[in-house]
């Protein structure tokens, strides 16, 4: 079995081409892959198969084997991988997704993929919601884009614990379901920084729809513009709103290409 990791950001995943063939048990394989020390090393696994309606379809599998609706960061890299292979000519796709179709724009130079734009819909932000948990106290913000986000504002993201507070806030039942978490703050109307801990993957240098989820609930409270600049450990994304929805602006990245036996 051949596969393709990927990168958008840190943000890493192994690629497989399902086109054709699918592996078995894509969540136990998604699982041994994943794993940094004994399999190939990712944040999970996703799998390019045919499209239902739109030009192809993205299954996402979390390191934990846990499915994932949506991945902005993800699927940037699937817009490169079928391109850059000679999948597709078009520059203007539609990806299938657990959380719903979203349109791609692909900026192309010299013959490959430099970076994505993707349409990630619009996002649905609800009230806060206050939350103990480990002697303190968060104000909570749930946004929907597709897959369940907690955003919580803070002086500094960098300053937070989040291997400790991460997985205890991604379960915590006044949340109502397992969440991603991040810690946003806001230095100004034109930036945002975040940290986020993914449910199913632990912390990851970047998270594309929780980028959006931040800058939604940003939006909401009148922290920031319509357009802004989202700074994450692995690097910054480009996020802008135009009408309801957000467009996501960013990297995606081939690292190397293996065999597996």
């Amino acid at each position: 079995m051949r596969f393709t990791k990927m990168e958008g950001l840190g943000n890493d995943y192994i690629y497989l081409n399902c086109l054709e063939e699918v592996p078995e048990d894509l969540s136990a394989l998604a699982v041994r892959l994943s794993d940094r020390h004994f399999g190939v090393g990712a944040d999970g696994v996703i799998c390019i198969k045919p499209g239902r309606t739109g030009d192809f379809t993205m299954e996402m599998y979390n390191a934990d084997g846990s499915r994932g609706a949506m991945c902005g960061n993800g699927i940037r890299c699937v817009g490169r991988y079928v391109y850059d292979r000679g999948l597709t000519r078009k520059t203007c796709l539609t990806i299938d997704t657990g959380a719903g179709p979203r349109r791609l724009e692909l900026h192309v130079l010299g013959g490959q993929v430099d970076a994505v734009t993707v349409d990630m819909g619009a996002a649905r932000v609800g009230d806060p919601v206050e939350v103990e948990t480990l002697g303190e106290r968060f104000t909570v913000i749930p946004v929907n884009v597709g897959n369940p986000h907690g955003v919580i504002f803070c002086p500094d993201p960098g300053k937070i614990d989040l291997e400790r507070l991460g997985p205890v806030l991604e379960v915590h039942p006044a949340l109502g379901e397992r969440r991603n978490i991040e810690f946003v703050s806001c230095p100004d109307r034109e930036h945002i920084t975040l940290r986020v801990w993914e449910r199913g993957s632990g912390i990851t240098l970047a998270c594309g729809t929780g980028a959006c989820a931040a800058f939604a609930a940003a939006l909401e409270e009148n922290r920031c513009g319509a357009r802004v600049e989202a700074a994450l450990p692995g690097g910054v994304l480009t996020l802008e709103k135009r009408g309801e929805n957000i467009f996501m602006t960013g990297p995606a990245r081939t690292v190397f290409e293996g065999e597996l036996p």
